[in-house]
């Protein structure tokens, strides 16, 4: 119970009316976890948001009032910005506090639950003072949703306040609604000692999740990876949860594919710099979310919905050829915070690759900046950063779908994987039934690193259902339950593997950006019934007649049957090394699902059988040829 003592300082700390906006929610639990920090961390005063549209006006305001953030030009732009040495997630120092109670997979970044409180504990010792406090309630999906979960923020940074007030509904009303009892997942953070409005302390910068009381904490930083507490973070305990509960948490876009009178949704699991977003954004289809949805067995069908509302998207490149409709988001008058982008004297936000020419001189995230300024390595001083980002509802979105905020859920048809692969996967192929798509597609999903990147190209990286980085349970758990889930579908939804980055034997690319269009519309017509395909070893593939007219239709290009040849052909020693490389990552962990094992043995011993009778390298229509058409 909270104690006299910690009532009386609540009410003392909160401003004008706060004190009955807590207490009228009827939740003790609310009640001591604020009155916990109030204590502890010592803010001068607090700040209690509801869902009133005031309330998250005033933490903009309040942003902008203590230089967290800076007004643009355009009507309700701001821009913020992160240290130099805090512009991206900290997996370092991102790790799960360990107890008896919980299993946890050893691969992850661990650290023992008492030692890392204590740690905590001196990281948050009066570290709001003279700072306000700001206690803010959201929904993690619909509201009024059997998704709903709901969660409960402290931060001494009104930027994350604003961040989380446009990225997730508000849940004030959801919390007083359900009253005593009702649970829900915590998140505390303080930026630390601030120099010149950043956080000073980065060395010092932790990320901790505490899978016993579905709490996480972050100090020391301010960029909104480690801080908004209720997107990757609240991803690792929504994991957890649907564990015990017989859900999915995924780290997949949502989105819905129209053909004539037809409309299906599909998920979409991809690793960074392998295409979700500009998947999830094609043009003509709708979107109801990109980062992060949950699935639940409705009835015997696959519902989903987006977790946010919102977007903290990559804005380099965004552009108005390359992302017209974000593009056009961010430059129309309306919510959005622009962050570690350049400012230029005129209020105009400038990032890599928009496409606009520089001004002479602006402010970005090392400072003042001049054009043709130059580093300690005589290198051009960079205007933006390559991860700076933009914050944005999905509402400003004119592709947005009519069924973001539909308490049941879409119904899913289709789960895409993707990853970037330049020799082995086709564009598209479907699996032959769940548990095949999600043990040779999804378990084993790949994905190979760019230059940009890590300065090695080609490098495979395993990255289990595009979620890796971000399972909170064992190995074996997460895709046991993957395939409990299917099994108690009446009516699973097809899955399906792409790859944008096939390469042709010089290198070059064997498919452009907008050829994904055909893909995905060809998704659709399987899952709607209204087109065949050739069977393979590995799954199903488009016949060539059905994607030249979706060429021509969507794109108004032909397609050449040569094209078709080489992008769709089966490479069956890529695929055995591909199958190698998978089964000696998980012999490497226990208690692994046998099926995985048997799934992608079988499809190694079909693809040798079909070397002894084709040859390593085997064109689609020769397969058609023998195969014959699938309509199934």
């Amino acid at each position: 119970m909270t104690n006299k003592t910690s009532m009386e300082l609540l009410r003392s700390k909160c401003l004008p009316g706060g004190f009955e906006k807590l207490t009228i929610l009827n939740n003790e639990s609310v009640l001591a976890f604020v009155a916990k920090y109030a204590e502890h961390s010592s803010p001068d005063r607090i700040f209690v948001r509801t869902d009133a549209g005031t309330d998250h006006e005033a933490i903009r305001q309040q942003a902008i009032a203590l230089g967290e953030e800076k007004a643009l030009a355009m009507k309700g732009h701001t821009v913020h910005y992160d240290g130099p040495r805090d512009q991206a997630r900290d997996k370092e120092n991102t790790r799960y506090l360990t107890s008896k109670t919980i299993r946890l997979h050893p691969a992850l970044n661990l650290i023992d639950r008492e030692k890392g409180l204590d740690e905590l504990d001196s990281f948050f010792k009066d570290a709001m003072k003279g700072k306000t406090m700001f206690v803010c309630f959201f929904c993690l999906g619909p509201i009024d949703s059997p998704f709903t979960l709901l969660a409960a923020q402290i931060t001494d940074s009104a930027y994350v306040a604003h961040s989380e007030g446009i990225l997730y509904r508000s849940g004030y009303g959801e919390f007083k609604k359900r009253g005593a009892g009702a649970s829900f997942f915590r998140f505390v953070h303080t930026a630390g000692t601030l120099e010149d409005c950043v956080s000073k302390d980065v060395d010092k910068r932790r990320v901790y999740i505490d899978l016993d009381e579905d709490i996480v904490y972050s100090t020391n930083t301010q960029y909104a990876g480690n801080t908004v507490g209720l997107k990757k973070l609240a991803l690792r305990l929504a994991i957890k949860k649907a564990s015990r509960e017989d859900w999915l948490a995924e780290h997949m876009f949502i989105m819905g594919v129209t053909d004539g009178d037809a409309k299906h949704y599909f998920t979409g699991a991809f690793p960074s710099a392998c295409g979700k977003t500009s998947t999830a954004m094609i043009p003509g289809e709708t979107i109801i979310g990109d980062d992060i949805a949950y699935l639940r067995n409705a009835d015997g069908v696959v519902r989903a919905v987006n977790v946010e509302d919102g977007i903290f998207g990559i804005i380099q490149d965004v552009n108005p050829a390359d992302d017209p409709i974000i593009y056009e988001s961010l430059t129309t008058p309306g919510d959005v915070i622009f962050s570690n982008v350049l400012a230029a004297k005129n209020g105009v936000p400038h990032w890599l690759g928009d496409g606009k020419a520089l001004p002479d001189e602006g402010v970005t995230f090392t400072g003042a900046w001049r054009k043709g300024e130059k580093d300690k390595e005589g290198k051009d001083k960079p205007y933006a950063h390559k991860n700076a980002r933009y914050t944005v509802s999905l509402r400003s979105l004119r592709n947005v779908d009519e069924n973001l905020d539909r308490p049941e859920g879409v119904e899913i048809s289709g789960i895409i994987f993707g990853g970037r692969d330049s020799n082995t996967t086709v564009p598209v192929q479907q699996a032959f039934d769940w548990e095949h798509g999600v043990l040779t597609m999804g378990a084993a999903l790949e994905s190979e690193t760019t230059a940009a990147t890590l300065g090695k190209e080609g490098v495979r990286q395993f990255n289990l259902m595009s979620n890796l980085d971000f399972i909170s349970i064992p190995f074996g758990e997460y895709i046991g339950n993957y395939l409990l889930f299917g099994e108690r579908l009446d009516r699973q939804p097809s899955v399906f593997l792409v790859n944008y980055f096939l390469r042709d034997a010089d290198g070059t690319y064997m498919n452009a950006i907008e050829d994904k269009r055909v893909w995905v519309k060809w998704m659709q017509r399987r899952v709607a019934g209204a087109a065949g395909a050739i069977k393979t070893p590995t799954g199903y593939i488009p016949l060539y007649e059905d994607i030249a007219r979706l060429f021509n239709a969507l794109l108004n290009k032909e397609y050449p049957l040569e094209a078709y040849k080489k992008q769709f052909t089966l490479r069956i020693p890529e695929n055995i090394a591909k199958i190698d490389r998978i089964v000696a990552v998980y012999q490497k962990y226990e208690n692994i699902p046998a099926a995985l094992f048997d799934v992608l043995g079988a499809q190694k011993e079909r693809l040798l059988e079909a070397a002894g009778r084709f040859g390593e390298h085997v064109s689609p229509t020769l397969l058609q040829d023998v195969q014959g058409v699938s309509r199934k």
